[in-house]
């Protein structure tokens, strides 16, 4: 594979790099797992928003540039790089926004996607319950059909980023007599809501990045119904193979990580003594990032020829997921000691980032369906192989 760029890509390179260039904050946002830094995440993506630079994808009547997917990898290179603020509102732009592309009706993508796209709504998303994390099937939460609205009772947990959004998307039983896949529908639901009780889950840093949402007889319109009644399992697995591909979790994030651990072992060139095998770890890392990028590459280029992303996700997902872990893996052996400070300790390395993001790094695996799942979808689905 050979990478070569337009001059119509490298001019919109260009464009995206003086921009960020001249925008990104000189001094970085409070964490988006507080009041404070969620409010001033939401405020940069309506500074991006402005510019058409938050969803840059999306057709340009909706608040995008109506870019391709090569663009796109363009973009988050460039974004990684300048080191710009995390983005806060991927529940909404990079999961359910494609989903409501595909899936919505022309009133429901007029309405909600200039307003995920600017930030104005924020969502979470409501997939796991105490007897369902990845067997998604096992959902036992009910919205049932009074009229012209769906009255919700059940719970959600490990929902991201819950405590501060505006709305949910997630599944529910609509079919009480049904099970497994079948009788589920797909609704989006405002927290603000009577009867949503919202309850915060700390972290592994302590801060409020999850929360548990409570239904109880909460009244929606039927108009927030995504997709056909029923059919939830089939809009959700659209959704689902967002998260696990690309869109999540863009080669470039994990390029800009490798790239900032290099600097830190050369930084640190003692730990060679220390701990003879790091270097390989260090080499193998910025390899992992580099591989992922040219797949992805790979990817981009089969789907613009009209391929369709399917079980192969689940490949992308255990990739991203389990680089990540290593190259924070590799972080802390280089640290050693340091590497346990937080950001707020006088001698904690780059603000206790490497904590943070090793912290962080430990979910990986978990969210967006468990590896050992994903790993159970390429046997079966790829390879063909009898189910255990």
């Amino acid at each position: 594979m050979q990478l070569t760029y337009t001059a119509k890509q490298q001019a919109f390179r260009a464009e995206v790099r003086a921009w960020l260039k001249a925008n990104v904050p000189s001094k970085p946002l409070a964490s988006y797992d507080t009041r404070e830094g969620f409010e001033e995440h939401r405020a940069w993506e309506g500074k991006l928003y402005a510019s058409r630079l938050s969803m840059v994808m999306w057709p340009e009547h909706l608040g995008g540039r109506g870019c391709d997917l090569i663009e796109w990898l363009i973009f988050e290179e460039e974004y990684y790089a300048a080191g710009a603020p995390m983005r806060v509102n991927q529940n909404g732009q990079l999961l359910l926004g494609p989903t409501l592309m595909e899936f919505g009706t022309e009133e429901q993508k007029r309405h909600f996607l200039p307003r995920i796209a600017s930030s104005e709504d924020m969502w979470a998303q409501g997939w796991s319950e105490p007897n369902a994390g990845s067997d998604m099937a096992a959902i036992r939460s009910k919205a049932l059909r009074d009229g012209d609205e769906f009255v919700i009772n059940g719970q959600k947990t490990w929902s991201t980023r819950a405590i501060f959004a505006d709305w949910i998307f997630g599944l529910f039983r609509t079919d009480p007599q049904s099970s497994r896949h079948h009788g589920l529908s797909y609704l989006l639901v405002p927290l603000d809501s009577p009867g949503v009780t919202i309850r915060p889950i700390k972290a592994l840093n302590g801060k409020d990045a999850f929360a548990e949402v409570f239904f109880d007889d909460v009244r929606v319109p039927a108009g927030n119904l995504l997709g056909a009644e029923g059919q939830g399992w089939h809009v959700a697995m659209a959704t689902a193979g967002f998260e696990r591909g690309l869109l999540l979790r863009s080669p470039a994030r994990f390029q800009q990580t490798a790239r900032r651990l290099v600097e830190l072992y050369k930084a640190n060139p003692q730990v060679a003594e220390r701990d003879p095998g790091v270097r390989d770890a260090v080499i193998e890392s910025w390899m992992g990032a580099e591989a992922y990028a040219q797949a992805a590459y790979h990817t981009v280029g089969l789907v613009e020829k009209g391929a369709k992303i399917g079980a192969e996700a689940s490949i992308n997902k255990i990739i991203w997921s389990e680089l990540d872990l290593k190259m924070h893996e590799t972080a802390m052996r280089i640290l050693g000691p340091f590497g346990e400070l937080t950001g707020q300790a006088p001698e904690a390395v780059e603000q206790g980032n490497w904590l943070e993001g090793f912290l962080f790094a430990q979910a990986g695996p978990i969210y967006a369906g468990t590896n050992e799942i994903q790993r159970n979808i390429i046997a079966e689905r790829m390879l063909g192989l009898p189910k255990a």
